[in-house]
């Protein structure tokens, strides 16, 4: 009777350890997501939508819940640059979101630098 009951415990706990695993993967690509940010506002500054380069909006700017929101409910109208920002797939939006939120004000590693 032992036997069986660790044996169900033990399957219990493997397959919750993978459903969680299997969750964390859904996280986009943090370095893309610098990459694809940065690349938004170079390709809006050749447009002449803003007067830089570089993003007004830097990841530290903002806590980490207060991105996990703007991204939630999908207003980017604070970045500006709205043509660019439709033009995103659900993947590129993903992986910038991942990339703001794990440098936000509050998080381990928040960014140093635009």
């Amino acid at each position: 009777m032992f036997k069986k009951t660790f044996l169900t415990l033990l399957a219990l706990v493997f397959v919750f350890s993978t459903v969680g695993v299997s969750f964390a993967l859904e996280r986009g690509n943090k370095r893309k997501g610098k990459y694809i940010y940065r690349k938004v506002y170079k390709a809006c500054f050749e447009r002449g939508g803003v007067e830089s380069k570089v993003p007004a909006i830097s990841p530290a700017d903002r806590t980490q819940a207060e991105w996990t929101s703007v991204f939630e409910s999908k207003t980017f109208e604070a970045f500006g640059c709205k043509d660019e920002w439709k033009q995103l797939s659900e993947t590129e939006i993903t992986d910038i979101y991942t990339y703001l939120h794990d440098h936000a004000f509050d998080s381990p590693t928040p960014a140093k630098c635009k």
